[in-house]
């Protein structure tokens, strides 16, 4: 039920377009001669803001066609996963090419095409790399001994003497050769895959874990690629929607004469939705100002409030806590301390700020409908169009292009039915881009959260009693990973006045900004250096690793602060990645102006794919974060955003930039983890903390200093 669901978990099923089901499967077409592979797979797990609900179809056992191999030896390879600039299109190439043996140029990644792909529930979570490479290495695998048979067969030899190299099987006895095009030329062979037993181990690795280059990178950089803003088909129009002047307002009447009296404009009116279809996108924007709209606002919480209203929503409401978790007593805790805090931290409502805003191109045709929009769930999206024009999901078919970067805030297909909407009335494939105003103002938000810290320690900095309440913002990594014998640990879901959902990192950003900063509050309190009281409360090896190797590439503890220059330390866990930033500030007097001067970054998530696109990743997720940590907010009042596009919504910019330093902690002794997100969590706290040592004064509010420092 929805009304069960936390609020990173509302927005993907709220109302009835946001109906989720594992129906109905495209049927992939098999390509002319040539290998199909195909394994069996457990159930995916979702991430907490798609996670399945009860009921519906099971995700089905055996996988058909996530491989083929073309008699021109080409491999063309079938994931409904996303690329949305995180570089997944190169490593999970890696990953098919260490198994199958050749080269990863020999490689076609086809990626996110509800009629060609297999059904995926989305690209988030960090999952692509753990789940998604490792079933691709089966199948490549798998691919590999079935080619080894062919061959076998075909020569009468047996199989153990045979060689598999460069896209070739070689038998080196009698000297011959056969190209992999050569043998499954003709041939539609099945071969399930159970365990990963044959899988090449990372110690083994020889394309996997070197830093290829990013397979289409000339497309991107020389503009030959073609984002869906891009898109072109024969016939197409363009289109814009109407908006209401503030949320929750409904439409008491349009009147779309005047719209419609324009040459080639086509309006369409079907309850609160109002829109247009015009041959140009300016002609588009005319007749959207010609339309005379009448709206009903409703009453609308204000901004200034916001963090005294989500704890007053929960109290008021005495909803159940989610994700509780504890232990030992806390009481028996606090009496065992000598030093005692309380604190209060809070996050503030940040966009997503895609380079690429949400669009969409939709053509009807013989009763079906494709589009082509920029999404992280494209099979999602299939179910939202499939539902909102009452068809079968069969006739539905979405097309996902690269995307310019996605963040968590593009799991949702607004775009794509409005797209559809104005496509169908206008008889005419429609293309409709949301302006960076929409953008900002319509897609939903990372939550804002208050967070209550309660806290005893020792004099020798032994924690022994947690207490920690978080309202809103989301229960991900919640879980403290310090150990300590007395803990209370809940999320308490509110009712927020702002559309919310997804955000890189989910509600770890906000959780380990608080955490990190009660533990340096804790440290000054103990009269211990930070690092010291992180050490002496984790057992965790993995964490402890990254947190000395960020320490000691940092120099922590060769430099003291002073009133313009401070330093400071955080780490933290999230989805199978361990991550420690030191960061370095300064503070421009007078004037407050605040400088990260270098974030250095230690990372470990099992063994690496590719070192150069992991660095870019967590150097990507650093700059991101920073702009969170100190001047990232969403404005809003009466149901109004007041800083709706970039030269109001403050993002890093190149002046912003600190110097970067990544130390990867490369564990090939463990399975690679997910890397997009947990890179992310660290510098917010990292920069409190530094502020801290600098100035003496205490930030608890994210974003830290939007402007300067008094």
């Amino acid at each position: 039920r929805v009304a069960d669901l936390p609020p990173e978990r509302y927005e993907l099923f709220a109302g009835p377009a946001y109906r989720f089901e594992v129906g109905r499967r495209d049927v992939f077409k098999l390509l002319g001669g040539g290998l199909l592979v195909a394994f069996v797979v457990p159930a995916a797990l979702g991430q907490e803001s798609g996670a399945r609900p009860g009921g519906g179809e099971a995700l089905p056992g055996e996988v058909s066609a996530w491989l083929h191999v073309g008699e021109d030896g080409r491999v063309t390879v079938y994931t409904g996963k996303t690329e949305i600039g995180q570089n997944i299109r190169t490593s999970l190439a890696q990953a098919v090419a260490e198994e199958l043996r050749v080269a990863v140029s020999a490689i076609t990644m086809v990626m996110a095409d509800t009629a060609l792909t297999p059904f995926d529930m989305g690209t988030f979570g960090s999952r692509t790399t753990p789940v998604m490479g490792a079933q691709l290495r089966k199948v490549a695998q798998a691919a590999r001994e079935a080619l080894v048979d062919l061959a076998a067969q075909l020569w009468g030899v047996e199989r153990g003497a045979l060689v598999v190299a460069e896209g070739r099987v070689t038998h080196p006895p009698t000297r011959r050769a056969a190209a992999f095009g050569e043998l499954t030329r003709g041939q539609k062979l099945a071969r399930s895959v159970g365990d990963d037993s044959a899988i090449t181990p990372p110690t083994r690795w020889t394309v996997a874990g070197q830093p290829v280059a990013k397979v289409n990178g000339r497309d991107i950089v020389t503009g030959r690629h073609r984002y869906t803003s891009d898109l072109s088909r024969p016939g197409m129009i363009h289109g814009r929607v109407l908006r209401p002047p503030s949320f929750g307002a409904t439409l008491k009447s349009a009147d779309t004469r005047a719209a419609e009296g324009l040459a080639g404009v086509t309006a369409v009116r079907d309850g609160d939705f109002v829109g247009v279809a015009a041959p140009t996108s300016q002609a588009a924007a005319r007749a959207l100002e010609a339309i005379s709209a009448e709206w009903k606002a409703v009453a609308q919480p204000a901004g200034a409030t916001l963090f005294d209203s989500l704890r007053k929503d929960a109290e008021a409401a005495g909803s159940d806590a989610r994700s509780a978790y504890a232990v030992g007593a806390l009481a028996e805790g606090m009496a065992a301390a000598a030093v005692k805090l309380d604190a209060t931290y809070t996050v503030a409502y940040i966009a997503h700020a895609p380079l690429e805003p949400r669009a969409a191109v939709a053509e009807w045709s013989d009763g079906g409908l494709t589009v082509w929009t920029g999404t992280q769930r494209p099979f999602g999206v299939r179910g939202e169009l499939a539902e909102a024009f009452h068809l079968p999901e069969e006739k539905v078919r979405v097309i996902v292009p690269d995307m310019g970067s996605g963040y968590g805030g593009k799991h949702t297909g607004e775009a794509a039915v409005e797209a559809a909407r104005l496509a169908r009335a206008a008889g005419r494939p429609v293309k409709l881009v949301w302006t960076r105003e929409e953008e900002f103002t319509w897609a939903y938000f990372r939550p804002a959260g208050v967070i209550d810290v309660r806290s005893g320690a020792r004099p020798d900095g032994l924690v022994t009693a947690w207490e920690f309440h978080n309202y809103n913002s989301g229960p991900s990594a919640i879980r403290t990973p310090y150990e300590v014998p007395h803990q209370r640990i809940e999320f308490h879901p509110v009712r927020s006045p702002l559309r919310q959902g997804s955000y890189r990192g989910l509600a770890a950003t906000a959780n380990h900004f608080a955490r990190e900063s009660h533990m340096d509050e804790l440290a000054h309190a103990t009269g211990l250096d930070p690092l010291q009281l992180r050490l002496r409360n984790l057992k965790d090896p993995r964490l402890v690793a990254v947190l000395r190797a960020a320490a000691e590439r940092f120099a922590w503890g060769a430099e003291k602060a002073s009133p313009a220059r401070g330093f400071g330390l955080a780490c933290g866990v999230e989805k199978g990645g361990y991550v420690a930033t030191c960061a370095e500030v300064a503070i421009s007097r007078p004037g407050g102006e605040v400088k990260v001067k270098r974030a250095v970054t230690a990372f470990e998530c099992g063994a690496v794919v590719n070192p150069e696109h992991l660095r870019n990743q967590v150097e990507g997720a650093v700059m991101m974060g920073i702009g969170g940590a100190l001047f990232e907010a969403v404005r809003f009042d009466a149901g109004v955003i007041s800083n709706p596009r970039f030269s109001l919504y403050r993002v890093p910019r190149f002046s912003d930039a600190p110097a970067l330093e990544t130390v990867l902690v490369d564990r090939k002794d463990l399975p690679p983890a997910g890397a997009g997100e947990t890179p992310i969590v660290a510098i917010a706290p990292a920069i409190a903390n530094a502020l801290f040592a600098a100035t003496g004064t205490r930030l608890r509010a994210l974003p830290l200093a939007p402007t300067a420092l008094a």
